[in-house]
């Protein structure tokens, strides 16, 4: 057994799996340690790497493409402290880190694991129930469906519609963006029928709109992850390139109709937009500029 110890968590490793578990200091990012323990199958990983710096070294394990759904959700947008692959290591420490690293890059030399993308989730992601209370709402997730309950800071147009549930089944994929305090984030639930809007995400009904406390709105990531553990894997997707980074959605070329399908989407989507109007929820100049979103987007 290869281990170290150290504030931020320790990794363990047995020669078959390495098991990262988060510290108990309160240095710790929250996110780390709601997502808990994670076990990480050898065939899982790429490679390792202790990097040595002056004051604290870092111990860093890169996995295959394709083998973990909190990395294609979060598409590498995690914060250093909150990434669960990286691990800060003190100086006098640094002779343990370079063993770990050293037994894991043996076992992945003798069990000749690949460097190939994956084309199956070796991780599961989070555990389901799972629910976050955000600056936008609640989100949570029971393994079937998504429900959105918005909060009474959520825009008028959002509360309006009213709680939103969303079948697994229809979902196409999750986009998610973090708050970085300076820039608000987003986690979008992209469906067949609003896979061509681009309504803001203050104002779209199937987006939470992370504009508040960095610390607790970083959480909507485990909803991601375990939404999109429970997608298609995206080596499925045919016709585009794979990579473990989020598919930027194609447009349809503004010459040519939508198609029959879309058509009626677009229908009841202006029809929602036309009741909230009349129904005073929207201003003349909100539902004009809606309105325009959703054209464009189709």
């Amino acid at each position: 057994m290869a281990e170290i110890i150290q504030r931020d968590g320790t990794w363990a490793f047995d020669g078959t799996t390495v098991r990262i578990t988060p510290g108990l200091h309160r240095s710790v990012p929250l996110f780390r340690q709601t997502y808990g323990e994670i076990a990480v199958p050898l065939e899982a990983v790429a490679g390792i790497v202790f990097e040595p710096e002056r004051k604290r070294g870092r111990l860093r394990i890169r996995l295959r493409e394709g083998a973990d759904p909190l990395l294609h959700a979060t598409g590498g947008r995690l914060p250093d402290t909150a990434d669960p692959y990286r691990l800060a290591v003190d100086v006098d420490r640094s002779g343990v880190a370079e063993y770990v690293a050293e037994e894991i890059r043996h076992a992945l030399l003798l069990d000749q694991v690949p460097k190939e993308p994956t084309k199956t989730y070796l991780l599961p992601g989070p555990p389901v129930p799972v629910s976050v209370r955000s600056s936008d709402g609640t989100v949570s997730f029971d393994g079937t469906q998504v429900r959105i309950d918005w909060s009474d800071t959520s825009d008028r147009v959002k509360r309006a519609t009213g709680p939103r549930i969303i079948d697994v089944g229809d979902l196409v994929q999750v986009e998610w963006l973090p708050n970085s305090g300076y820039e608000d984030g987003f986690l979008r639930f992209v469906t067949r029928e609003t896979v061509f809007s681009k309504l803001p995400p203050e104002k779209d009904p199937y987006a939470l709109d992370l504009w508040g406390n960095t610390r607790r709105d970083l959480l909507t990531a485990l909803v991601a992850t375990a939404v999109t553990a429970r997608l298609p894997h995206p080596s499925t997707r045919t016709g585009v390139e794979y990579t473990d980074r989020p598919q930027p959605t194609t447009s349809v070329p503004p010459q040519a109709p939508p198609p029959p399908d879309l058509h009626d989407v677009l229908l009841r989507r202006l029809r929602e937009l036309g009741e909230l109007h009349r129904d005073g929820v929207l201003t003349d100049e909100e539902f004009a500029m809606t309105k325009a979103v959703v054209l464009r987007g189709f």
